[in-house]
């Protein structure tokens, strides 16, 4: 293949990033449920026409880094290319066929230039029900994933430009919120439309030969970049091992452990060692768990480096069959996220040990998914679904932000008054929680408080949560960031705490659940903080006195105070 301009390569790597900007853009101005037009748990990609990624949207790394592997999957296996035509959807949300969990449904669609593939625009949103043992799908029970929702293999949703109403019409009889699920499917497939457009556009300005150039410039550019950031390393090996709480069915803790050697410019992850699959739902296959790994080291290590499959190629990756990290078919997936998390974190804490300075404490490292199931009085079931966040962890050149989500999953505010204009009910208490970030030379960013009161006749309960056992780890000598808890006060004022992962609590009219999230771990010896900035954190309330007296010192509130 000749070559082509580098100008004209960077052109068209904008354009196509823009056409992926345009994709999310519809999505989030057409979607219908909160999580995905408020929280923004979705994400679209351009690929090439192997299924390489070759731009992205600004939207969740954990959804991009796997998007690749599910395509060149659907490709490989189950529908070759040339069974692709134009106008065709494809459409799954199987774990098991390269997807992530069964609430995210992922939609492809080729684009065509005189009768020739360019290219292939796809979609990802999490859907707030896919049916399954609990509302919200997030069944803490689970222990096959025939119990977690409808399972769509890869099939075409759309043939040639027309939809298949069967299809759609399976699916919206097994979910509890059809309407929001039509309304959100529709999103996508309007996206994809979009997006087909913009990438026609490209092809005809540009011609489909320096489009495919370009793209394999954009790939190879991204290699080039990683393994030149790759080799900066020192040479060595680094390993560390997480602690899980649990899989929600025991109390068994869940072992990640991760070497990581960097040899040249490459880097070899191995997770020998860690747990075997577990009977509940927080297991990763091997696609979720790369997703995870991609992105510790691009933020690690990446910084300008542009994101597309070229970048994953100097590393390569060891997980043992039928482990927590590479799960077997057909384990339960759908809180998938409270190991994922911890894989990046694992792989942080390995990387400390080679780039110290760099590396931050540990943050609050779990996606806090709660489902609140009510029925109105006409019989409508309603579901409130959220994702909240905690602190991240504080690292050599300043303290970790507060109540912040991290870029794994990179999601947005609920914004308590639209939650409270459309579900029943009502927020008590919405902040940052004093005290829960680590201390240290730089302190962890602190955890929230979320607190509301159910005012319907009944509702049902879903968490799936972590960090209730084993607190965002400090490093340099900082300390630990806070746990999390969850506690439902009844209406008679007693308190029940309830565990990390739980579905189908009962919650009466008058009820408060309050959930409590971590701060993230400190960095650097506490007794090295300096004064102006205790004294910053107590006039601020992100620290209490009795708390800098045990952290930071006896004497340390008195000449913070001078």
């Amino acid at each position: 293949m000749s070559t082509i301009n580098p100008v004209r390569v960077e052109i068209i790597r904008n354009a196509l990033v823009a056409a992926a900007e345009e994709m999310s853009i519809t999505i989030w101005r057409t979607s219908r449920s909160t999580v995905v037009r408020e929280i923004l748990d979705f994400s679209t990609a351009v690929f090439d026409a192997k299924g390489n990624q070759i731009a992205q949207s600004a939207r969740i790394p954990v959804h991009l880094n796997s998007m690749s592997a599910c395509l060149e999957r659907l490709i490989t296996e189950f529908i070759p290319l040339d069974q692709w035509h134009d106008g065709d959807i494809v459409v799954t949300n199987d774990p098991y066929s390269g997807g992530q969990h069964l609430p995210d449904i992922q939609t492809f669609r080729p684009v065509f230039h005189e009768g020739r593939c360019v290219g292939i625009v796809g979609t990802l949103c999490h859907h707030v029900d896919v049916g399954g043992g609990a509302p919200g799908s997030y069944y803490a029970a689970a222990r096959e994933i025939f119990q977690e929702g409808i399972r769509i293999p890869p099939l075409k949703l759309a043939e040639k430009g027309k939809l298949n109403e069967a299809i759609l019409q399976l699916v919206l009889a097994n979910v509890r919120q059809p309407d929001e699920t039509r309304g959100d499917l529709h999103a996508q497939i309007a996206a994809l439309g979009v997006g087909t457009r913009a990438l026609e556009r490209i092809a005809t300005k540009y011609g489909p030969d320096d489009l495919s150039k370009a793209m394999a410039a954009l790939l190879d550019g991204s290699e080039a970049m990683m393994r030149a950031a790759i080799a900066q390393l020192p040479d060595g090996e680094g390993a560390f091992t997480e602690l899980v709480d649990d899989d929600g069915q025991s109390d068994e803790p869940i072992r990640l452990s991760v070497r990581v050697i960097k040899s040249g410019d490459q880097i070899r992850l191995d997770f020998a060692g860690s747990s075997p699959q577990v009977p509940g739902p927080v297991n990763n296959t091997r696609a979720m768990t790369c997703s995870a790994i991609y992105y510790a080291l691009l933020a690690a290590l990446g910084k300008d480096i542009p994101a597309n499959s070229g970048c994953y190629r100097p590393i390569s990756v060891d997980l043992p069959k039928g482990s927590v990290v590479n799960a077997e078919f057909p384990a339960p997936v759908t809180g998938r996220m409270v190991v994922n998390h911890r894989i990046a974190t694992a792989v942080f804490g390995a990387l400390a040990q080679l780039i110290p300075d760099r590396i931050p404490a540990a943050y609050y490292a779990i996606s806090y998914v709660y489902a609140l199931a009510t029925v109105e009085p006409q019989g409508r079931r309603r579901v409130y679904f959220d994702i909240e966040v905690g602190g991240w962890g504080g690292h050599a050149g300043d303290d970790g932000a507060s109540a912040l989500s991290c870029g794994l999953h990179n999601n947005t505010n609920a914004p308590i008054e639209m939650v409270e204009s459309k579900y029943p009910i009502t927020f008590l208490r919405y902040g940052l929680i004093p005290d829960s970030g680590g201390a240290g030379k730089k302190r962890g960013g602190l955890g929230l408080v979320r607190e509301f009161r159910l005012n319907a006749a009944q509702g049902t309960l879903s968490t799936n949560f972590e960090r209730f056992r084993y607190p965002p780890y400090g490093i340099a000598g900082g300390k630990p960031g806070s746990l999390s808890r969850t506690t439902i006060t009844r209406k008679d004022g007693t308190k029940d705490p309830l565990r990390s992962k739980v579905s189908g609590i009962q919650v009466g009219p008058g009820d408060v659940i309050t959930i409590e999230t971590s701060g993230g771990g400190g960095w650097g010896d506490p007794r090295t903080r300096s004064r102006e900035e205790i004294a910053k954190d107590l006039a601020e309330g992100f620290i209490t006195p009795e708390a800098a007296a045990r952290d930071y010192g006896q004497g340390a509130i008195g000449e913070a105070a001078e």
